[in-house]
């Protein structure tokens, strides 16, 4: 199968899609969960449907990336790609979408942690994320102004 001519098909997650997320998830090769129950359907469900929104891309119907992010604590709760589908373009469409419905809804300055020297963590300093610390066990930071992704495209 020749990935560039299968259609990607980008929409908002829904809790049917639960079970993918989670496959995807667990899939990744960096970012790894150390614990897989630390991450429960409960609380994907939340985080779709309570404290913020999602994003899935489809491929012949099967999830093969999502993204969902928190206006509660204003953060990026997820963003992952299945390894055979990286650098695709995928996660950049879910990162902008997911931001565009941020800064739609809210001026306040959202952030993510991830693996320092990390692909992600040069994904994320390539799309304009500023590096503002640590947080949890030795992630790296970022965060993201309204201003600075209102200005991306000047």
């Amino acid at each position: 199968m020749i990935l560039e001519e299968v259609k990607m098909t980008f929409r908002e997650a829904t809790l049917r899609d639960i079970p993918q997320i989670q496959q995807v998830r667990h899939s990744v090769k960096e970012n790894v969960l150390s614990d897989p129950s630390l991450v429960t359907d409960a609380d994907c469900a939340e985080y779709l449907t309570q404290r913020g929104k999602g994003w899935v891309c489809e491929v012949e119907g099967v999830i093969v990336g999502f993204s969902i992010a928190d206006l509660k604590d204003h953060n990026i709760w997820a963003l992952f790609v299945q390894p055979e589908f990286e650098g695709k373009g995928i996660g950049r469409t879910l990162h902008d979408l997911m931001l565009d419905w941020y800064f739609a809804q809210t001026q306040e300055p959202v952030w993510l942690g991830t693996q320092p020297q990390s692909r992600a963590d040069a994904f994320y300093r390539r799309t304009g994320w500023q590096e503002v610390g640590t947080h949890g066990k030795g992630e790296t930071k970022f965060e993201m102004t309204f201003e600075r992704w209102a200005n991306r495209l000047s």
